[in-house]
């Protein structure tokens, strides 16, 4: 078992509120791929849950980890992000809804501009239908999507901050840290906590996430594995 849900998130997002999206083999959890790259896999995984990952995703494919230690088999290719921080709310100043005139809740029809946001400023995986993870905020400007904020990963209890972004143009008013308190806001109404991962080397984030309130709670290795052509029935894993 996990000790806390935020050491395993995936895993525990998958096995609780999100199971809804769930796809499972053995002890493997994985969202739908146009959903979320995460796979969840159990705290210490063996033999059997690399196998059961394999056939999961399919030869050849690339999956994401967060916070998975235990390296793959060998002839699997692993695929170094990086680092990771793990930020906890510590007493947030919360935006109420509507605080600020500025954002609006994003709805299906505005999936090609938030993947058009999302690919020139890469602030991480984010699919066609990332969206329906959780709640996502948007401010426009000329009627253009210039910056957005969602909910991701919801492991029991708690709800993370994902895809804070800024159009290039739009950067340094202010827009990532009004999105950021306004989901705090909804998140507590629900009587959960948020918190958000960061990269470590993204100390510009990092300050900004602490200055609104955020305190880190861990590190987390970020990387992402690719599957062997190779079908696991003919690596011996059967």
């Amino acid at each position: 078992m996990t000790a806390h849900p935020l050491d395993n998130p995936v895993w525990s997002s998958l096995a609780g509120p999100h199971a809804r999206f769930v796809q499972r083999r053995g002890n493997v959890l994985r969202y739908p791929a146009d959903v979320s790259p995460f796979i969840g896999l159990p705290d210490e995984p063996g033999a059997a849950d690399w196998a059961d990952l394999a056939a999961l995703a399919g030869p050849g494919a690339v999956v994401a980890l967060v916070g998975v230690r235990v390296p793959p088999p060998a002839d699997w290719t692993v695929i170094p992000v990086g680092e990771g921080v793990q930020l906890i709310d510590a007493g947030v100043e919360a935006a109420p809804d509507g605080e600020t005139g500025e954002a609006a809740l994003l709805g299906p029809g505005d999936v090609p501009e938030m993947l058009d946001l999302a690919a020139r400023t890469r602030p991480g995986p984010f699919l066609p239908r990332t969206r329906e993870l959780g709640v996502y905020l948007g401010i426009r400007r000329g009627g253009a999507l210039v910056a957005m904020a969602g909910e991701r990963l919801h492991p029991p209890g708690w709800t993370e901050i994902s895809a804070v972004c800024s159009d290039e143009r739009w950067r340094g008013r202010g827009f990532a840290s009004w999105l950021t308190r306004m989901l705090v806001a909804g998140i507590r109404a629900r009587g959960e906590t948020p918190f958000l991962h960061a990269l470590a080397s993204n100390a510009g984030a990092i300050r900004l996430y602490e200055a609104l309130g955020f305190e880190l709670r861990r590190t987390m290795a970020f990387s992402a594995v690719r599957v062997p052509d190779a079908e696991p029935a003919a690596r011996g894993y059967s």
